[in-house]
């Protein structure tokens, strides 16, 4: 028997956002690269050259290495997407940090979001 894997849903890392339409929300361009590209979750850090969201990545020097948000859901390619970027609260099992995240690089990851208003849980 075939073995399916089911990956997380748009928006599934939300606990709660800010009352009023979409006050948590603002579109933007992510530059998410060929499939399997990125997923919803992903934490995301914006490029000083042209302004794409991009997966965060500490060890940059392009404005990848500073957290502007959540990717509310997947991306492939370069697209408008939804990003989550100030007053809400997420769960901290459902993001993905970047590959090899030890607690550490986690806290320092969730530390970056509260100081957007993203409370992690």
């Amino acid at each position: 028997m075939a073995q399916l894997n089911e990956n997380r849903g748009t928006a599934n890392f939300l606990v709660s956002e800010a009352n009023g339409m979409y006050r948590s929300r603002e579109e933007g361009t992510v530059a998410a690269g060929t499939a399997p590209g990125l997923l919803a979750g992903t934490i995301l850090g914006k490029l000083t050259a042209g302004g794409n969201y991009v997966q965060y990545n500490p060890a940059g020097a392009d404005g990848s290495q500073t957290i502007a948000g959540i990717l509310f859901e997947a991306a492939v390619g370069t697209v408008k997407r939804t990003i989550v970027v100030r007053d809400c609260e997420v769960n901290g099992a459902h993001l993905i940090y970047q590959a090899g995240a030890d607690d550490a690089a986690k806290a320092t990851a969730n530390a970056a979001l509260a100081a957007l208003g993203i409370i992690v849980r």
